[in-house]
C-alpha cells in the first residue's frame, strides 16, 4: 500500500511545531544563527550545530537564537563524543527539539523529554532506526549514502528511505535525507513515505551560511559526480566516512594511491588559520568565512546533490521555494492520477 502523503508530513508538522516540513541539517561550522532563525521564520526548522562549541559560545548563540525567532528552532549533537554537559546547556538555554547522529542517543533522550522535548535520530541502516526507536526517538531522519558531510551508512536515500518508513513508519514519522536541494527532491521524498526532508548541502549556498566565499564559489561550479566518498579528512574526527568536494588534497591523496594516514603526502601541513588556530591538511575543518590561507585545500564538504544547487540564495526564500515546488509537483500528479 502506498504510505498516504498528507498524513506523513502533516505528523512531521505537528510533532515539530512547524508549517513546511523541511529541516534545515547542521552543516558543522558553517551554521549560524541567522541561517537558523531565517528558516524557521520561514516556517520550516532551523537547526545549529552545537557539538564542537564552547559552552560560552554556544549559550551566546542559543541566547541570540531565542531573541531572533519565535518559531521552532532545533541544535544538533553529535555522539562521538559524550554530550550530556552541552545537552544539559542547550535545555537550559531553552532548545526543545535535539537532533541526534552518529551513536547511540539512549542515554540522553529521557533528558529531553523530561525538559518537555521532542529527540530526532539520524540513521543510516534499518535496525539502527528500530533500536533508536526503541530508545524513545520521536522522529527518525534517513541519511542516503549521497549526502554530505559524514555519513552513516552506505544506502542510497531511494531505497533507504521506504525501508525504515516499513520498519518504524507506523510508530514514528521518518524524514528523508541525502542527495536533496529543491522541490523535486521533497516531493521524492513524501512519495517514498517520509513526512519530509532534510537539506544540507542547498543550504551551505545560503546568504546567511557561514561559508568562505572560494568554498561557494568551488560549490557553485560543482556538477554531481565531483564528490568522493571518504574518510580522508579524519584529523579531529577518526574513521567516519564523509562526503566532499574533490579537491588538490584528494587529488594528492588518491594519486599516491589513497594511503591511510601517517602516510599520505603533505600530512601534518599547516595550511590555514581560523581565529590564530592553525588547521593541518587532512584536517576536518571546513572552510568557514573568517579561515585564511589554502581554504580551497580544506574538506568543502557536500552531497551528490551539490551539481542541483547553482547558484546563492536566502534561506527564507529557499524553503519556501522548494515548498512551493513540492505542492505544485505533488498536486499535478494527483491531478494526472485522476484523469482530469
Amino acid at each position: 500500500m502506498v504510505p498516504h502523503v498528507p498524513s506523513s508530513r502533516a505528523r512531521v508538522r505537528e510533532l515539530l511545531g512547524i508549517e513546511l516540513a523541511l529541516i534545515q541539517a547542521p552543516i558543522g561550522s558553517a551554521t549560524s544563527v541567522e541561517l537558523a532563525a531565517s528558516v524557521s521564520e520561514a516556517g520550516a526548522l532551523g537547526t545549529l550545530a552545537v557539538s564542537w562549541r564552547s559552552d560560552r559560545q554556544m549559550r551566546q548563540m542559543l541566547g541570540r537564537l531565542r531573541a531572533s525567532t519565535e518559531r521552532p528552532w532545533g541544535v544538533n549533537l553529535v555522539l562521538e563524543w559524550d554530550q550530556h554537559a552541552r545537552l544539559e546547556a542547550c535545555l537550559e538555554e531553552g532548545a526543545r527539539i535535539v537532533s541526534f547522529f552518529w551513536g547511540d542517543p539512549q542515554p540522553y533522550i529521557a533528558d529531553v523529554h523530561a525538559a518537555g522535548g521532542v529527540v530526532l535520530h539520524t540513521v543510516g541502516e534499518v535496525e539502527e532506526a528500530r533500536q533508536a526507536v526503541d530508545a524513545g526517538a520521536d522522529a527518525i531522519i534517513a541519511q542516503g549514502w549521497e549526502a554530505g558531510g559524514h555519513v552513516r551508512g552506505t544506502v542510497a536515500t531511494m531505497a533507504l528511505v521506504p525501508a525504515v518508513v516499513d520498519a518504524v513508519g507506523g510508530h514514528v514519522p521518518v524524514l528523508a535525507a541525502g542527495g536533496i536541494a529543491d522541490g523535486r527532491g521533497l516531493a521524492a521524498a513524501l512519495a517514498l513515505g517520509a513526512g519530509g526532508a532534510m537539506l544540507g548541502t542547498r543550504f551551505l549556498l545560503t546568504h546567511e551560511s557561514d561559508t568562505h566565499g572560494a568554498y561557494r564559489a568551488a560549490l557553485s561550479e560543482a556538477a554531481i559526480t565531483d564528490t568522493v566518498h571518504s574518510t580522508v579528512f579524519d584529523g579531529g574526527w577518526p574513521d567516519a566516512p564523509h562526503r566532499a568536494l574533490r579537491n588538490g588534497t584528494v587529488i594528492a591523496w588518491e594519486q599516491a594511491g589513497c594511503p591511510p594516514s601517517g602516510n599520505r603526502p603533505g600530512e601534518g601541513e599547516v595550511i590555514a588559520q581560523r581565529r590564530n588556530r592553525e588547521i593541518v591538511r587532512y584536517s576536518d575543518d571546513m572552510p568557514t568565512a573568517d579561515t585564511e590561507g589554502a581554504v580551497e585545500d580544506l574538506a568543502m564538504y557536500a552531497g551528490q546533490s551539490v551539481g542541483l544547487v547553482p547558484n546563492v540564495e536566502h534561506a527564507g526564500a529557499l524553503v519556501r521555494r522548494i515548498a512551493a515546488e513540492a505542492d505544485a509537483i505533488l498536486a499535478a500528479l494527483a491531478s494526472e492520477g485522476s484523469g482530469s
